[in-house]
């Protein structure tokens, strides 16, 4: 099995990690299932998977906290399962670093084909050669986005974002200058008629300027607060 294929289900109902698993395995996947959140930490930190499908209500650790310690260190991405009438915890996980949710019932088909388009988005290839270089690249001053490769460079040193801080940050830089209002940025990097709390742009933008911040100053300041309004990325007249 391909190790780039590799999904981890932390889920404590045995009838839906089978159901996943057996979905997913049909796919191509190679699965591993926890039952509870130290176990799903512990596998989380200790492999490399391609994607984590995270139960929100789970004993011992809930899923918040697992997906918050997770993103201390990976930017692996994870999909949230939540129950109906839980939309401030679904908020809550998007603001600690979530890139998708599910609600429950849900079609085990619907859950592939959500794996499937967040692994195309958040899809990396092998770092291009000098005689092979991509087409999809956006460059500016203290930026560089190679949405081919799905890397981001600040000032020639690469960022590690999550799917959704490289989505975001890619929407604002295709539009340079163009100033986005949260509901605008709702709609268009989080999909799947997500009605969630602003906050959670905010939440998002904040983070991204902090890890651009770590490696280039310049390039944080690109991500711009428009008071009353937005955010937009600006590119400074040389």
């Amino acid at each position: 099995m391909d190790e780039n294929n590799n999904i981890l289900i932390v889920e404590d109902e045995d009838r839906i990690r089978r159901l996943l698993r057996m979905y997913l395995e049909r796919e191509g996947y190679s699965v591993e299932e926890a039952e509870d959140g130290e176990i799903g930490l512990e596998l989380a930190l200790k492999n490399d998977f391609t994607l984590i499908i995270l139960d929100l209500m789970l004993p011992g650790e809930n899923g918040i906290e697992v997906c918050r310690k997770i993103r201390e260190e990976k930017a692996t991405p994870i999909i949230m399962l939540t129950a109906k009438g839980e939309e401030a915890n679904r908020v809550e996980g998007f603001e600690v670093g979530t890139d998708d949710y599910i609600v429950k019932p849900f079609s085990p088909r619907e859950v592939v084909l959500r794996v499937k388009a967040l692994l195309r988005r958040s899809s990396t290839i092998p770092v291009p050669t000098a005689e092979s270089k991509t087409k999809d690249v956006l460059e500016f001053a203290h930026i560089l986005i190679d949405n081919d490769a799905h890397r981001v460079l600040a000032d020639g040193v690469e960022v590690g974002l999550t799917p959704k801080e490289y989505e975001l940050l890619h929407f604002l830089a295709s539009a340079p200058d163009k100033v986005f209002d949260r509901e605008r940025l709702l709609k268009e990097v989080w999909k799947y008629e997500f009605f969630g709390d602003l906050r959670t742009v905010d939440t998002h933008v904040k983070r991204l300027r902090e890890k651009l911040n770590k490696v280039s100053k310049d390039a944080a300041k690109m991500i711009v607060t428009v008071w009353g309004v937005g955010y937009k990325f600006e590119v400074a007249e040389e």
